[in-house]
């Protein structure tokens, strides 16, 4: 609800401070005081492309501010976390336009740009007149309108869950066909390559198996023979023999030498163990270097064989297998492809059917919603002198999509015989007026937390039919806070809380000021709104019969 709206150094208006209330405010006063400037400051604050220049003449800056009232679950809220701003129950907008033209916005003390002030208004504020190309005259919006009547959502989420099961199992065969044609185009690439990598059956590590193996195989083939003529020279016919027979001999003289050769005996014993350590490692050496040339050979073969793979298809060695399981797998998907294909295809044409069949629902849903408004238009427009026109909820086929396959559009015949079209185009300014309150009307049904604004929507009508027009907008202010702009006493007279528009011109300078008038100034506003300047004690007596009806 707008609660509050000040404004300042705008256009005529230097210093203005408004407090609305729940229920039907009317503003009233003569052409030219400056109702349309509250309805372009209001549109300012809340982000609405308008009038270019609104700063008013001397002033260095324009500023609007508007202080908005929120229920908990205002989809207010939805707008607001989605620009990461927390709001409690109250909202403030402030706006500045400065001289040069620049504009500046702020939420709650925090900077917010146009865009989000725009969203915001969206669920702030309803505007509704001749001119309402942004709300129930657009025929882009008359679909949701449509299927806000019906309380159609659970048919809209059937439609719209199916759209997106029907959309992904077309892609899933869409991506499927691409894939397929890819691998039929790379079969014979993919046969050869598989055959070939298939028959050499590649392990990741082998590479650098084989090539530790190669190299040592090859540091055999050069050391081998020093190892063994090293073995040979220990041997019995070498070290060994030799150092043997000296121990022999020298174990003959230990006797007479009188303990002199212990010592040599024994280092020579330790040295014969020794030299039979080293024979052993030797001849372990030997065995261990030891290896078949044909081994060698088939190392080597199967080594380069590895490494010309991996060459080939730009893959490291060790990540030949997955490389290789990888060809295989595209491999097969080629040769299950046309049974892919076949259950995918299947699979999208059943997600089509489910899809066609809640839609076929949100239609036949939409056409009894329809048949339901059009009626209670018929029952709106015939208080207000339009018994005889026909109000039509058109419906069409139109492309599939999320939201079904209908096009909606809101159509009138303003005489019988006439043929329909747009609301805007077939009914003329007062005729249009009053086609809006009853669709608004209509549509509204117990819509609570809404500020709806109507602007001078009572033009081209009088007498019972301008009464028909307050009493609408009396209902519709029992659930939502109504601003309605007006020349009719009838629809005056009907309103909760009544401002007067003044224009004042103090020292060759005009000024538009609004008043909040009190019941006696109420009943002197509608008796000038009946009679004129000049208000005669009939037109009060009127002005207060109207009021007390």
């Amino acid at each position: 609800m707008l609660r509050e709206l000040d404004i300042r150094d705008m256009l005529i208006i230097d210093r203005l401070e408004l407090r609305f209330q729940p229920g039907l405010n009317v503003l009233t006063g003569e052409t030219g005081a400056g109702k349309s400037i509250l309805l372009d400051c209001l549109g300012f604050v809340l982000g609405w492309r308008g009038r270019a220049e609104l700063v008013r003449q001397g002033a260095d800056q324009g500023e609007v501010t508007a202080v908005f009232d929120l229920t908990p679950d205002h989809p207010a809220h939805a707008v607001l976390a989605e620009a990461g701003i927390e709001a409690g129950d109250e909202l403030i907008l402030r706006r500045v336009n400065t001289r040069d033209g620049r504009k500046t916005a702020w939420l709650n003390d925090r900077r917010v740009s146009g865009e989000v002030l725009r969203a915001l208004s969206e669920t702030l504020v309803e505007l509704h007149g001749q001119h309402d190309d942004r709300g129930l005259l657009n025929p882009r919006g008359h679909r949701l309108l449509l299927d806000a009547y019906g309380g159609l959502s659970d048919h809209l989420a059937q439609v719209r869950s199916a759209w997106r099961a029907w959309r992904k199992a077309d892609e899933a065969l869409a991506r499927a066909r691409e894939q397929i044609a890819a691998l039929q185009a790379e079969e014979d690439y993919l046969r050869h390559a598989v055959d070939e990598l298939t028959k050499l059956d590649p392990e990741p590590g082998e590479e650098a198996a084989l090539d530790a193996e190669r190299r040592l195989m090859q540091a055999a083939q050069r050391i081998g023979e020093d190892i063994a003529r090293a073995a040979q020279a220990l041997g019995p016919d070498g070290a060994e023999g030799r150092m043997g027979d000296a121990l022999r001999w020298l174990d003959g003289a230990a006797e007479a030498a009188e303990g002199r050769l212990e010592a040599p005996l024994s280092a020579l014993e330790r040295a014969l163990n020794e030299l039979g350590d080293a024979q052993a490692g030797v001849e372990a050496a030997l065995e261990a270097l030891s290896f078949d040339p044909m081994r060698l050979e088939a190392v080597e073969d199967r080594l380069f064989a590895i490494r010309g793979l991996a060459r080939k298809h730009d893959v490291l060695p060790d990540d030949l297998a997955a490389f290789a399981a990888g060809l295989d797998a595209r491999l097969q998907a080629l040769d299950a492809g046309a049974g892919h294909l076949d259950a995918l295809d299947r699979a999208a044409k059943d997600a089509q059917d489910a899809y066609g069949a809640a839609a076929a629902g949100l239609s036949e849903a939409r056409r009894q919603a329809a048949a339901r408004l059009d009626a209670a238009m018929g029952a709106e427009l015939a208080p207000l002198k339009m018994e005889r026109a026909v109000f039509t909820t058109g419906i069409r086929p139109g492309d599939p999509g999320p939201e079904g396959t209908d096009a909606v559009a809101f159509t009138v015949a303003t005489n019988p015989g006439a043929p329909a079209g747009a609301l805007n185009r077939i009914a003329s300014g007062g005729e249009l007026s009053r086609f809006l309150l009853a669709l608004k009307v209509c549509l509204t049904g117990g819509a609570t937390g809404l500020t709806l604004i109507f602007d001078e929507i009572d033009r081209g009508v009088g007498g019972a039919t301008a009464d028909a027009v307050g009493r609408r907008l009396q209902r519709l202010a029992r659930d939502a806070q109504v601003l309605v702009v007006t020349h009719s006493p009838q629809v005056a007279a009907l309103g909760g809380h009544h401002w007067r528009v003044e224009k004042r011109i103090v020292d060759d300078v005009t000024r538009s000021v609004v008043l909040p008038l009190a019941s006696g100034d109420r009943v002197d506003e509608i008796a000038r709104m009946l009679s004129g300047e000049n208000i005669t004690d009939e037109a009060r007596a009127a002005a207060r019969a109207l009021i007390d009806v």
